[in-house]
């Protein structure tokens, strides 16, 4: 579903006389088609820009340099603008506020079915599944600007989620959510993943939604891949993780830390794995 080949890339100088810098230098990447990839690292590691680079907005939108080659279910995008990737990629920015233009709830989920011509019946019956799922049929007739943060980021969620992308590329997509909101957004992706096959790339801060559900997962530094390998593996790397800047859930650092003290060998990352694991090591 999506190849990445000696990519480099910088956003335009902010000087003439002043070089901008690669925040993405020299990125390799291959994702499968039907693969949960989670994408973690620092701040400055490159995350938004590869999921801008994957939508086709970098470099046809921001601007910039770009070199080597991005390729999305066999399309390279330096030949294929983001409006010729709109059928396969749907993007989640990381601010919901920058993809929310629309008078109501209901006709922002409705917005991007429209432009894709699907019937009146399947636009109406996707924006009352989506609505359901995310929790929002009780504000589906409110203004965006209504609605509180989290809010904001289920219902951005839920426009790209009700037009079936065959590739999800989602900028933090549980940031600014509570316990609530982040339990529908998780089920309502697995849904999707599981019904259609999608494929979906995942930046993410949050290290036990990651552990839960994505197949595999890179950390990026300094614009290319530091580490990539299954969650379960990584996740155990505590020292190697503090470095690159990346959270570990905690029952990773309880893990690490019984297998340092006792010698154990246990790779739980769940309470319901730790639970599971210290009940038969207690007998």
């Amino acid at each position: 579903m999506v190849v990445v080949e000696g990519v480099r890339f910088a956003y335009p100088p902010l000087s003439p006389e002043v070089p901008a810098p690669w925040v993405i230098d020299g990125l390799e990447l291959t994702v499968r088609a039907g693969e949960w990839l989670a994408v973690m690292g620092a701040s400055d590691s490159g995350k938004t820009t590869l999921c801008l680079l994957l939508a086709g907005l970098a470099p046809h939108l921001t601007g910039g340099e770009m070199t080597g080659r991005v390729v999305i279910a066999g399309r390279d995008t330096r030949h294929h603008p983001p409006p010729a990737l709109a059928d396969t990629v749907g993007l989640l920015f990381q601010e919901p506020e920058a993809q929310l233009f629309n008078p109501t709830v209901e006709a922002e989920v409705a917005w991007g079915l429209e432009n894709l011509g699907l019937p009146p019946a399947e636009i109406r019956a996707r924006v009352d599944e989506m609505l359901a799922l995310l929790g929002l049929d009780l504000v589906r007739y409110r203004a965006p600007g209504q609605l509180s943060g989290g809010e904001k980021k289920r219902l951005a969620i839920a426009a790209v989620l009700a037009m079936r992308p065959a590739l999800l590329v989602l900028d933090e997509p549980m940031g600014g959510l509570d316990p609530a909101g982040r339990a529908q957004v998780l089920a309502a992706l697995s849904d999707l993943r599981h019904r259609d096959s999608a494929t979906i790339v995942m930046t993410e801060s949050d290290p036990e939604a990651v552990a839960l559900f994505a197949d595999r997962m890179v950390v990026l530094g300094e614009g290319r891949v530091a580490l990539a390998g299954k969650p379960r593996d990584l996740f155990l790397q505590l020292d190697r993780l503090s470095a690159l800047g990346v959270a570990t859930p905690q029952m990773a650092r309880l893990a690490t830390a019984l297998n340092r003290r006792l010698g154990t060998d246990f790779d739980f990352l769940t309470v319901d794995e730790a639970k599971t694991a210290l009940g038969e090591c207690l007998g």
